[in-house]
């Protein structure tokens, strides 16, 4: 079976998005502290998904990366899920994680859940649409603009969704605010610092796939313009 170089690079892409994603939502409930600051260890791998959110966009349009927007919103609730059949099976005696152990790591409540899936869909999909609406501003000019503007605008509203969602009602007012602004100060400080590795990755993809990669960058303006227009009736 042969597959064509966009389908293997969509799929490289959207299993590193799964994957750094999950690890983020499973990791999130550690709270570290960063020059002097306190946020959540789940920011660490996010970098990553603001790099193959852009991609996604830049090569498949609107439509490849809600798709895969709600393939990571299942995946989230399905790993949730498998951890409460996980944590209900009693471990070994000469278990080197023993139960307690394994509760106070992978216990998440429902609150976190439901503040962790409400934040990323709201954050991928008003990246999606900030992303489209500057590319199209922009007339596909300014790589760094509408990579940026749309990592910063969405995790301005995920940072402090997820934390107060999460947290609210078990910590103060200003505990959580401080926490949401740090974590977004973060995500904002590396949206900036990754742009070369945007742009790196331009390069590594169009070099990859060669005149294909132009025509999928055609095809996502299209569609694009497409979504602009009123549907027939």
């Amino acid at each position: 079976m042969h597959f064509h170089k966009p389908f293997k690079l969509y799929f490289a892409l959207s299993a590193l998005f799964l994957t750094f994603l999950l690890m983020a939502e499973v990791t999130g409930s550690k709270w570290i502290q960063a020059f002097g600051f306190t946020m959540t260890i789940g920011v660490i791998p996010f970098p990553v998904t603001f790099i193959v959110t852009d991609l996604l966009n830049e090569y498949y349009g609107r439509r490849g990366v809600r798709y895969l927007t709600l393939v990571g919103m299942v995946m989230i609730v399905l790993a949730y899920f498998l951890l409460q059949i996980d944590m209900n099976i009693p471990a070994v005696g000469n278990s080197p994680v023993d139960d307690p152990s394994f509760h106070t790591v992978f216990t998440n409540t429902g609150q976190v859940i439901a503040g962790s899936v409400i934040a990323y869909l709201i954050g991928q999909l008003i990246d999606i649409q900030i992303f489209h609406l500057i590319r199209k501003k922009t007339k596909n000019r300014f790589i760094w603009l509408r990579a940026t503007g749309s990592t910063i605008v969405s995790q301005l509203l995920d940072s402090y969704v997820v934390i107060f969602v999460a947290y609210w009602g078990q910590y103060e007012f200003g505990v959580l605010n401080s926490i949401s602004s740090t974590n977004f100060v973060y995500k904002m400080v590396i949206a900036i610092a990754i742009t070369p590795i945007i742009y790196l990755s331009h390069s590594v993809i169009e070099r990859y796939l060669g005149e294909e990669a132009h025509k999928l960058v055609e095809q996502a303006l299209l569609e694009g313009r497409e979504d602009s227009q009123p549907y027939p009736g």
